[in-house]
């Protein structure tokens, strides 16, 4: 990878993951802090999550033409600093969902870009995607585990300047990444209408909506469930933390993995595997040795499905469909996905208990595994 630009693509993913590790866990506690309730916390997150739907396409089609797509990142970086930054302005629900809307619009829109732009510096490294990303979850990490001692000790509102500084760290990492104009791609041979029709696309788009909504209560509850289970919020920190880990060892081989099975085995197995650590957290959030091995399993929830779900959407969108299609899957998954769950979960939260939540979230990830099964037949992909 002498050619590669490895560690300016992956301080950026450090930083811009570092962001999410601070504002994932950690920004439903600060409203909670706040005082809002349960069904509040899942509207603005529910509204933030929707802002992926609008967001990602609405920039792709500017990025795909022009093949300018580091530059705009840059100013999308700064405008979602700036979006989130209204959170000064007061702590009222209406002033929270205004910072939501306008941090979401510009920060949804960065990740499918600069998806783009690592694949195509990679070129034909491409399986080497995975240890370019893995410091994004380092990043996730640091952040997670640093900034939990410190809220318990400090209180919530420190969160604030510690995800504004995060943002303009990002923000700056971005301007030392090197355009790869060189490497786009300027026409495709398929409409993406055509792409759209294949069943496989459509089992996958559909799978990976089923996958994020039931991440809705993870995202949205999962430190509150543990924090309501009198578990501290330095111990939370670590939990998250112990995910990504795992996370960040499974990218660490996940090329070899790739060379050994198909990736119609490996996204069964990851919804699998995603449905017991759903059930775990349901039910056994007092056992701590169960509560850490359901942590694990985010290795194959989140780390095994994106890097599989990645594999596909580059081989199905390719040319000049690239980002617009990372910013479909982006957009059906983690926004119309992750935004109705957490929309469904704030609602369920207080009635029915965290329990049957959670449960529901397996029925999703078990829903995706029958489409999964029956859609896609993608087989292994060669070193």
């Amino acid at each position: 990878m002498a050619n590669i630009p490895y560690w300016r693509l992956s301080a950026f993913y450090f930083f811009f993951f570092s962001v999410l590790g601070s504002f994932v866990p950690y920004w439903s506690l600060y409203l909670k802090e706040l005082g809002f309730s349960a069904e509040q916390i899942g509207q603005a997150l529910a509204i933030m999550m929707l802002m992926k739907v609008v967001s990602p396409y609405l920039w792709a089609w500017v990025a795909d033409h022009s093949g300018r797509r580091i530059e705009l990142t840059r100013w999308l970086m700064m405008f979602a600093t700036f979006g989130f930054c209204a959170v000064f302005i007061g702590d009222s629900y209406t002033n929270i969902i205004v910072c939501m809307v306008l941090f979401g619009l510009f920060w949804h829109a960065i990740l499918p870009q600069f998806e783009a732009t690592t694949l195509n510096h990679l070129g034909e490294n491409i399986l080497r995607y995975s240890h370019v990303r893995l410091w994004g979850s380092v990043g996730f990490i640091v952040a997670v585990v640093l900034l939990g001692p410190l809220l318990e000790s400090q209180g919530a509102a420190w969160l604030l300047p510690v995800m504004v500084a995060l943002l303009v760290l990002t923000t700056v990492m971005s301007f030392f990444v090197p355009s790869d104009d060189g490497h786009h791609q300027s026409v495709s041979s398929h409409g993406i209408l055509r792409v759209l029709r294949r069943p496989e696309v459509i089992g996958l788009l559909v799978a990976s909506f089923l996958m994020q909504l039931s991440h809705g209560p993870y995202y949205t509850f999962y430190s509150i469930h543990l924090q309501d289970a009198d578990y501290t919020r330095s111990f939370i920190g670590v939990l998250w933390g112990l995910g990504v880990l795992a996370e960040v060892a499974l990218f660490v081989v996940m090329h070899r993995i790739f060379h050994v099975y198909s990736l119609r085995f490996l996204i069964l197995a990851s919804l699998l595997l995603t449905t017991i650590r759903w059930l775990l957290i349901a039910f056994f959030v007092d056992h701590v040795a169960l509560l850490l091995f359901a942590q694990l399993l985010h290795a194959a929830s989140f780390g095994l499905y994106h890097a599989v779900a990645m594999q596909l959407i580059h081989h199905h969108f390719v040319g000049n469909l690239q980002v617009r299609g990372q910013s479909l899957y982006s957009s059906i998954s983690f926004g119309i996905g992750g935004s109705l769950g957490s929309y469904i979960s704030g609602e369920l939260w207080d009635s029915q208990g965290a329990s049957v939540v959670f449960v529901l979230a397996a029925v999703a990830t078990v829903a995706a595994f029958a489409i999964a099964w029956s859609t896609i037949r993608f087989g292994r992909v060669s070193l």
